[in-house]
């Protein structure tokens, strides 16, 4: 039988997976290309991605994300704020997000993915039924939350691939 810890874990693997498999031999340029003028970037989606998954698990945590206790945007240096997490982003800022490599897009994803599966791994379906987030009808449960990032991650995770399987048949 499998638990629901369980199925999530695997569901943020699958994310984890796709991540690596998008971004795996592309170098900068290529992560930060984009198929027209307004699309998004491999490099942007991963990482807004990512920050999504550091912003929520964290929150749901009760922790510091990962991106700036960790040093991570610094590491990036890129121009915006700390809390960013490149929802309802310009097409400009989205062009910002460049001369970033394929190691650091997996570096940062990487502990922001362990941290999400230690997260997950002290749960139990009692957690799960928590109440996270009261500004919704109905509330928003923490299983609720976590699906909703895992399905926000895997559409974003699936463009990439898309994209990157657009730059390898050039």
């Amino acid at each position: 039988m499998t638990t629901s810890t369980e199925l999530l874990i695997d569901a943020f693997g699958r994310i984890r997976d796709a991540v690596h498999r998008a971004i795996t031999g592309l170098t900068a340029d290529d992560l930060a290309a984009r198929v027209d003028d307004d699309a998004n970037s491999i490099a942007w989606l991963v990482w807004h991605l990512t920050r999504v998954q550091d912003d929520h698990i964290a929150e749901v945590a009760k922790s510091e994300q990962l991106w700036t206790s960790d040093g991570w945007a610094d590491r990036f240096g890129l121009p915006f704020s700390a809390d960013a997490t490149g929802y309802g982003q310009s097409s400009s800022a989205v062009g910002e997000v460049n001369g970033v490599s394929g190691e650091l897009l997996a570096g940062y994803h990487d502990v922001v993915h362990e941290r999400t599966i230690r997260f997950i791994e002290g749960l139990d379906d009692a957690d799960l039924a928590r109440i996270v987030d009261t500004r919704w009808t109905p509330p928003v449960t923490l299983a609720v939350r976590l699906v909703s990032v895992i399905s926000d991650d895997l559409q974003h995770a699936g463009q990439a691939a898309f994209v990157a399987g657009m730059l390898n048949r050039r």
